[in-house]
């Protein structure tokens, strides 16, 4: 197989399956217990907070350990609005699921939330953000870089506007810790969501970093752990993974990111060069350096993934989260792509594990498959080749 669907999910690095195995079998002690055993857990844990806060530049303190992204999220909107009754909350039409579905929730529970549009490249515009702000407004949530079709937003021009009224920013940087530089205290962020998977971790563990002097209601109550913000007793062994990748991740950074954006454009433009009738999708240039998301048009984008997979190339339409709901990607509805745009739509996000030879076979075996379902397509003779 061919593995293109990096922003789903990623390979774990072995280096961090083999930090894990310890806190597995000998060092299975709880965190919380007194004794020795507890002890190296709570050690280990330490340590994985300061490895994850080094690679934002973040303090150890400022590091809440999740179970991933779509509760670090959850935590934020709950945690801020619950403070806030009276309030609202301005987030972005193409936000992840984790975002816009507490979003919904809230709303019913009688929360004013505003949704800003987006451009054609999926951009924010920052005057739009401006203008919506009120005395009222307790929390702006955008994300770092978009799931789906890659585009990266002007977040400091973001957080620069929220200063100017006092008003907490957050941000889903899910996708874009370890694939773009981030440093929170340059950026000034008050909130930021990451997620263990997307960098080489083990899945069901992330983390919120909460800025010095910003407080939240806690969501999940209990023995107190995690500084009382998030009870339960840790899942020490992820910990320690998700650390370790936070540490690889920061040690090969420019070598990942060069490898990843020579990857992505190289494969990028040798696609749009062998087969016609295909847009790249999101910002050109403003984008996150493993993502390609296009268009093929008079192709379904779901028999495609089909037949990349028959031919082993795993690849998605956009989001992993929300495919089992099949609804058609409010992301590209919200950039004003037409039904037929939609439907032709494929993202293929580079990994660090890929390499040349895997782009020219995927070019390859991308161009039979789309000209074999062009051929039997109602528009085969708009779009044949």
């Amino acid at each position: 197989m061919i593995y293109l669907d990096n922003a789903a999910s990623t390979k774990i690095h072995e280096d961090v399956l083999e930090s894990m195995m310890p806190y597995l079998t000998e060092q299975y002690g709880n965190p919380s217990s007194i004794h020795r055993y507890g002890r190296l857990a709570h050690k280990a844990i330490e340590k994985a907070r300061k490895q994850v806060a080094n690679l934002i530049n973040a303090d150890p303190s400022e590091i809440l350990f999740t179970s991933g992204g779509t509760e670090s999220n959850n935590t934020i909107l709950y945690g801020i609005a619950k403070k806030n009754p009276e309030s609202h909350i301005i987030t972005s039409s193409i936000e992840h699921d984790a975002i816009l579905e507490p979003c919904k929730r809230l709303e019913k529970e009688g929360f004013d939330i505003i949704y800003l549009p987006v451009n054609k490249y999926g951009l924010v515009d920052p005057l739009t953000l401006k203008n919506n702000l009120t005395g009222k407004t307790s929390l702006v949530s955008i994300m770092f870089g978009n799931n789906e079709v890659g585009t990266v937003e002007p977040i400091l021009d973001f957080v620069n506007i929220c200063k100017e009224k006092n008003i907490i920013f957050h941000t889903d940087a899910v996708q874009a810790v370890g694939k773009i530089p981030i440093d929170v205290k340059e950026l000034g962020v008050d909130l930021l969501s990451i997620s263990s998977h997307k960098l080489n971790g083990p899945k069901g563990i992330g983390a919120l970093y909460i800025k010095k002097g910003i407080t939240i209601d806690p969501v999940i109550l209990g023995g107190g752990q995690e500084n009382g913000l998030r009870s339960g007793t840790e899942n020490v062994a992820n910990i320690v993974g998700f650390g370790k990748a936070c540490e690889l991740s920061r040690i090969n950074f420019v070598k990942n990111i060069s490898k990843m954006k020579e990857l992505r454009d190289y494969l990028s433009n040798k696609i749009m060069q062998e087969i016609p009738k295909v847009t790249l999708n999101g910002h050109p240039e403003t984008r996150l350096p493993n993502n390609i998301h296009l268009t093929f048009l008079g192709v379904n984008g779901e028999d495609l993934l089909i037949k990349l997979d028959e031919y082993g190339i795993a690849a998605s339409t956009g989001s992993a989260c929300s495919v089992q709901i099949q609804k058609a990607s409010h992301v590209l509805q919200a950039m004003g792509f037409s039904h037929e745009q939609i439907t032709g739509s494929l993202r293929l996000t580079i990994g660090i594990s890929n390499n040349l030879e895997e782009m020219d076979k995927t070019t390859e075996i991308l161009k039979n498959v789309v000209k074999e379902l062009r051929s039997v397509s109602p528009f085969k003779e708009k779009y044949s080749f």
